[in-house]
């Protein structure tokens, strides 16, 4: 489901207010809306910090009107397995261990597991990932459907 980019605005300006970093938005649902959010903050976001989130956006969206009918707010930290959503993602990231799933294979693959390396900016954006063969993979940002960092075992 497309996001409108009015809903987008608002969550990044209240984010930036409040002090924390907006890692994603999303609506999602048919009938029943959620629109989640992820913040994080230096030293990681409280249940505190996602109520104080809660409450602001809430009451912007509310008198905005911009979901139709009633929907559900999540406001979250992007946990242990934070999504990357951004390319700055995979640069910040770089070194820990990640799961990335392609839309369209490469390889015959588009499950990869291994380490960021850090991204390409040459040309094509491309995540770098060091894969368990020890090969450095370089996966094109706009073929990544999903992008995680792994707990390790």
């Amino acid at each position: 489901m497309s996001l409108d980019p009015r809903i987008r605005e608002i969550v990044e300006r209240a984010a930036a207010r409040e002090g924390f970093e907006l890692v994603h938005v999303e609506l999602m649902g048919g009938r029943s809306k959620i629109l989640r959010i992820y913040i994080d903050k230096p030293g990681g976001v409280t249940a505190d910090d996602c109520a104080q989130m809660s409450n602001r956006v809430g009451l912007i969206l509310d008198v905005e009107d911009l979901i139709p009918n009633r929907y559900i707010l999540e406001v979250a930290s992007p946990g242990l397995d934070r999504g990357l959503y951004k390319p700055e993602d995979y640069e910040r990231f770089a070194g820990n261990p990640a799961h990335i799933r392609l839309s369209e294979p490469m390889d015959g693959r588009r499950n990869f597991h291994g380490t960021l390396a850090g991204l390409d900016r040459e040309g094509e954006p491309a995540a770098l990932l060091d894969d368990e063969q020890g090969q450095r993979l370089r996966l094109p940002l706009c073929l990544i459907l999903k992008a995680n960092i792994e707990l390790e075992p």
